[in-house]
């Protein structure tokens, strides 16, 4: 498993072999020693999701207050997603930085978010099926967010009108935001 440390310490982007032949492929997706022994990556994860967008769907910038804020796996089964980070500790040397990683299934790359970050993908192709592994349960009175668009963060998501839930047009911008982390 190759391992690619972030600008914002503690992204960690982990790309698996892949055996491929005429029958199709394999690869390990998740195994926690490999996560311990190569990334230091030890949490206990207890919660999967899974989503599907067409091509344009944007999701995001999430992230849960604690105590029940998430550290996420993600990656992507099918398709391609340009997934982004924001760090959101206030402390953070990095704090309102992002850092962004297209998520392929053939590449079957995943990406590490620790907690203290805003997290965010948006689809760029149809029928893309994104999975999340989570180190605390979903808690719908701790969910949080940014503004998917806030010129502060200056995120080029590669889209002028993407599709966005109402739920995601009405986060706070960067500005407004008392960071829980």
């Amino acid at each position: 498993m190759e391992v690619i440390k972030h600008p914002l310490a503690g992204v960690i982007e982990l790309v698996p072999r892949v055996f491929g032949d005429a029958r199709g492929a394999f690869f390990e997706s998740f195994s926690a020693r490999l996560l311990a022994e190569k990334a230091g990556i030890q949490e206990e994860w207890v919660q999967d999701n899974q989503s599907s967008s067409q091509a344009g769907v944007l999701r995001g910038l999430h992230f849960q207050r604690p105590p029940y804020a998430q550290a996420k796996l993600v990656r992507v089964a099918k398709g391609r997603a340009l997934d982004v980070v924001v760090d959101i500790r206030r402390d953070s040397p990095t704090y309102g930085q992002h850092t962004k990683v297209v998520l392929d299934a053939g590449r079957a790359n995943i990406l590490y978010v620790p907690t203290g970050f805003a997290h965010g993908f948006l689809a760029l192709e149809d029928d893309t099926i994104f999975l999340y592994k989570c180190s605390n349960y979903y808690h719908p009175a701790s969910e949080g967010g940014l503004m998917w668009n806030d010129p502060k963060l200056g995120i080029e998501w590669g889209v002028e009108n993407p599709n966005v839930s109402p739920k995601d047009e009405v986060h706070p911008l960067l500005a407004e935001f008392d960071s829980p982390f």
